[in-house]
């Protein structure tokens, strides 16, 4: 959309926060930039540029504004629309990829060679993915400065930085601040915090409806690895260098989360897990304007716009738990699932609430004994098959997926069928035009509306609502009384 220079004039001069994240706004006369939303007056449209990232505006030595800090806005939702290289690119990197593999591991995940990636992401987001990652490392220090007490040396090694030094140096570059200035800006808010937790705001573009979001979350929980408790959805976490627990709550204009960690490392990751799981960098405003052009959706859509798509922060867990839920209740698929959670899970320590085991890794699933499963056998022979190709790396599920590859792999293995398939590409790669013409409550809800009911025609119609058919489903499931559709008491 940078490209677009009238367009993003308009955007800036209206301070329409719906494009926060889609494009930056660098001011060449006090080399700051800002978000489109920015309460400033607006620059002279002959003194503004337009940049695709954050990234390319620090690497053209324009510093972040200090009003509006453009460096907190949600990420672009182009990201979760598309399935090219660089797509999938960015949101490893989002996922703190680079910081744990370099720029050869990034290659590798996606099949092509460092010299590749790095002139693709230059050419569409003005900076390779050394660049991009930094300007995430700074991002996450900021967050570690102004909302924990802890020294900087940690706050530096903890945000990916490989030396205080270039810690330094790239704060001050990025924010015209130093670290200790920065911290005493925000010293009012370190107070706060709970002792061993972080807690941050996590933006997302409004409206967003959290009864299917969080209601959907909480109802299919698992004990011991998912818990409703004071109004926050808490789970536990397996992150790269450690596990941690989180704490996440609907608010009026952001989630509020609270984080338990082992590591601080793993800062970074966590919040992209977070954030991929609520479905927060989505762009809601153009998802519902398409979903209204048909005139029978519309009417869902007006009474409840901004509804997000469950995730999961695990793939190859929600995979899992997709077999498990082939067929049965809600209350029967938990039920499974806490068994393989108490059998197999790590257990971990939660002073807070009933939090008690990580959700078990497909190494530890693919040693079970199939016999130990309370499922009729051929649905013991297909997750054993699954965990046993997820074990052994010839199925690899996550956010870096190709999605039609993704699919045909799971088809090809027993017992999966076309609605096993497209809610794993819907909840746990994050396809937003999966659809599930074969659910019963979709097609429930389509006949009450006068839609077409059978799977064939209902796909057909379905056709007008591409690409964001996995939000269709999110408000034909609304209709129903299902606890999934709503916030727990």
């Amino acid at each position: 959309m940078h490209t677009d220079t009238e367009r993003c004039v308009r955007a800036v001069q209206s301070k329409d926060a719906r494009f926060d994240g889609w494009f930056f706004t660098a001011v060449l006369t006090t080399r700051i930039y800002c978000r489109p939303s920015c309460p400033v007056v607006p620059p002279k449209v002959e003194n503004m540029t337009f940049l695709p990232s954050a990234a390319a505006c620090q690497q053209a030595g324009f510093r972040a504004c200090k009003r509006c800090r453009p460096d907190t806005t949600p990420g672009s939702p182009e990201w979760n629309a598309r399935a090219d290289s660089v797509a999938r690119a960015m949101r490893l990197i989002r996922d703190g990829v680079v910081d744990l593999e370099g720029v050869p591991g990034l290659a590798a995940r996606l099949g092509y060679s460092t010299r590749q990636i790095e002139r693709q992401l230059l050419a569409e987001l003005g900076a390779g993915p050394l660049a991009l990652a930094r300007a995430q490392r700074a991002q996450t220090a900021r967050l570690l400065i102004e909302t924990t007490p802890l020294p900087m040396a940690e706050v530096a090694f903890a945000a990916g930085f490989s030396s205080i030094r270039t810690f330094n140096d790239t704060v001050r570059e990025v924010f015209a601040l130093a670290p200790g200035e920065l911290r005493t800006r925000a010293a009012r808010g370190i107070s706060a915090q709970t002792p061993g937790a972080i807690s941050l705001r996590l933006p997302y573009r409004a409206p967003l409806n959290p009864d299917n979001l969080f209601g959907h979350l909480a109802a299919t929980g698992i004990p011991g690895v998912e818990e409703w408790r004071d109004g926050a959805y808490r789970r536990t976490l397996s992150l790269p260098y450690g596990h941690g627990i989180v704490a996440l709550t609907p608010a009026a204009d952001h989630i509020g989360c609270v984080l338990s960690l082992t590591d601080l490392r793993d800062l970074t990751h966590a919040i992209s897990r977070c954030r991929w799981m609520l479905d927060l960098d989505a762009d809601p405003v153009a998802v519902d304007d398409q979903l209204r052009t048909d005139p029978l959706l519309a009417p869902l859509v007006d009474k409840a716009p901004g509804r997000r798509v469950p995730r999961t922060v695990d793939a190859a867990e929600f995979a899992v738990r997709a077999v498990l839920g082939q067929q049965v209740s809600t209350a029967a698929a938990r039920t499974h699932a806490a068994r393989l959670v108490t059998a197999h899970g790590m257990p971990v320590d939660d002073p807070a609430g009933g939090l008690t085991h990580l959700f078990p890794t497909s190494e530890a699933l693919a040693a079970l004994d199939p016999e130990t499963l309370a499922l009729p056998r051929s649905r013991r022979t297909t997750l054993t098959t699954l965990v046993g190709t997820l074990a052994e790396g010839s199925l690899r599920l996550g956010i870096d997926s190709d999605w039609d590859k993704a699919r045909a792999q799971l088809m090809e293995l027993p017992g999966f069928g076309p609605w096993t398939v497209e809610v794993i590409a819907m909840r746990a790669l994050g396809d937003p035009d999966a659809f599930l013409a074969s659910d019963l409550g979709v097609r429930r809800a389509a006949a009450g509306l006068g839609l077409p009911s059978t799977p064939a025609a209902l796909t057909a119609r379905a056709a007008g609502w591409r690409p964001w058919r996995a939000y269709a489903v999110q408000y034909l499931w609304a209709t129903d009384a299902h606890p999934i559709n709503h916030l727990p008491a």
